[in-house]
């Protein structure tokens, strides 16, 4: 990996030699892209490969004289009487046990779990994390958890009952805990812990910035920054402290219905992929709405509510119409310290067919791509993602949110770390006069989930003209 990395600086060497002091060609420059891509997940690669090799150099010590004793994650142990060192202990060696329990969990989802162990601050505990995984992924508490949430009148051994009473001590003592009710979803199968970017259809998690917490609200700092300037000698500075705001993210309860075969509790190899899947899937769809436009009432603030009626909004040119000078200016009007390489657009199907029909006319300029693409994925520079919660482009003039460009680590999402579940036993369906079985159990599942943007500056939004 590290020879590929050399490899790539010195193409670009030769591409940037080649070209002088001109302006790269298209081909120069899609090929300069194309390194900068590759070289970017080079770097995601080796700093993982870097990571397991710490890992396992970290496991190898424990076979040599200098230990005493391997980690046990699971023997029963009362978390709340461990010290915070020996909880986060415990519960990286079970997150790096080479088992059922985690055979399912890619590498991204791994190292964030790490990370997050390891974390204490005024928002994310690790050490309360930690807690809940060695609660939740004791094998006796999946066993009963399973039990639980897939049949009508489970019978438990005495072991799985001690393992559920540990959960209900655990929950009863963390910050801020959830209300009373269901079984707690264990931590590797857990959405709200494990979701990521990576593979997932909501590209927020991949563009904004997003927090795993274990409070009521994320809080923040920030400040517009310091003002310099230039005196002459040995005149008196002047008082150019911050101004410094604390942003807060509160979390909201988002709630699911989850109908599932009755052969899913049966096909117990799969279980915790299949969990992963049916809990995921439907959080992750509705999240992606809300992060577009929830309303910050009882839900998330959506990304258009935020910059609706600040000056982040500007308005097209005509009603019902994009044209080139709408993308020019909207790029132009975002400052150019948030037109960096995080920086992506962001709008509808139907508003990125209107940016691609720029280029049906002689106007080389505004050329984006041909039927044979998928859409216009990149715009000056930088990529655009399809986001269907936005509005389509009106016939003509009226109050539409079509795209949003800027800095997405300015957008945040809070995620408080924990889902829970109940079990509904039968889900009944009318046949005629009759109501029966459908052959379903179902799922209802709660969690908390909040965000808004921290930084409106950070972000222009095109909107319809309205009249």
């Amino acid at each position: 990996m590290r020879e590929r990395l050399t490899a790539i600086e010195a193409e670009r060497a030769q591409l940037h030699q080649a070209a002088g002091e001109a302006a790269l060609d298209d081909d120069q420059q899609a090929r300069w892209e194309e390194l900068d891509t590759e070289e970017a997940d080079v770097r995601d690669q080796l700093a993982e490969a870097e990571r397991r090799n710490r890992v396992a150099a970290s496991r190898a010590r424990w076979s040599t004289a200098q230990i005493s004793r391997q980690v046990t994650p699971f023997d029963g142990t009362d978390v709340t009487r461990m010290s915070p060192r020996e909880t986060v202990d415990r519960a990286r060696a079970a997150l790096g046990a080479d088992d059922q329990s985690t055979e399912h969990l890619a590498d991204g989802q791994r190292s964030r779990l790490e990370r997050l162990l390891q974390t204490r601050n005024d928002n994310v505990d690790g050490v309360q994390l930690a807690r809940r995984l060695l609660v939740t992924e004791d094998p006796d508490y999946r066993e009963a958890f399973m039990r639980l949430v897939s049949r009508n009148t489970p019978v438990l051994t005495p072991e799985q009952s001690r393992a559920v009473q540990r959960y209900e001590e655990y929950r009863a003592m963390s910050i801020g805990s959830d209300p009373g009710g269901g079984y707690g979803v264990p931590v590797l199968i857990d959405p709200t812990i494990i979701l990521t970017g990576q593979g997932s259809p909501n590209d927020f998690f991949n563009l904004a910035r997003v927090e795993t917490i274990t409070t009521d609200a994320w809080k923040g700092v920030s400040s517009a920054g310091v003002t310099w300037q230039f005196r002459q000698e040995a005149a008196a500075a002047s008082d150019n402290s911050p101004t410094l705001a604390q942003p807060t993210v509160p979390v909201h309860r988002a709630d699911g219905y989850i109908p599932y075969s009755l052969e899913v509790d049966q096909d117990y190899p799969g279980f915790a992929g299949e969990m992963t899947t049916l809990l995921g899937e439907g959080y992750s769809e509705l999240l992606v709405s809300k992060f577009t436009n929830g309303t910050g009432t009882n839900e998330p603030t959506g990304i258009t509510t935020a910059l609706n009626g600040t000056s982040s909004a500007v308005p097209t040119v005509a009603g019902g119409a994009i044209s080139a000078a709408d993308i020019n200016d909207l790029w132009a009007a975002l400052p150019i310290r948030y037109r960096n390489a995080r920086a992506a657009w962001m709008g509808s199907t139907d508003v990125n067919n209107a940016v691609q029909q720029l280029g049906a006319s002689n106007n080389n300029s505004a050329f984006t791509v041909d039927f044979t693409a998928e859409g216009v994925l990149v715009l000056k520079g930088r990529r655009f993602y399809l986001n269907d919660y936005f509005d389509a482009l009106p016939a003509g003039v009226g109050a539409a949110d079509l795209a949003v460009i800027g800095d997405w680590r300015n957008f945040l999402i809070a995620q408080r770390a924990g889902m829970s579940i109940e079990l509904i036993p039968h889900v009944f369906n009318a046949a005629g006069t009759l109501t029966v079985p459908t052959g379903q159990r179902a799922w209802f599942a709660w969690a908390r989930v909040g965000s808004d943007s921290i930084n409106d500056a950070g972000f222009r939004m095109l909107q319809n003209k309205p009249t």
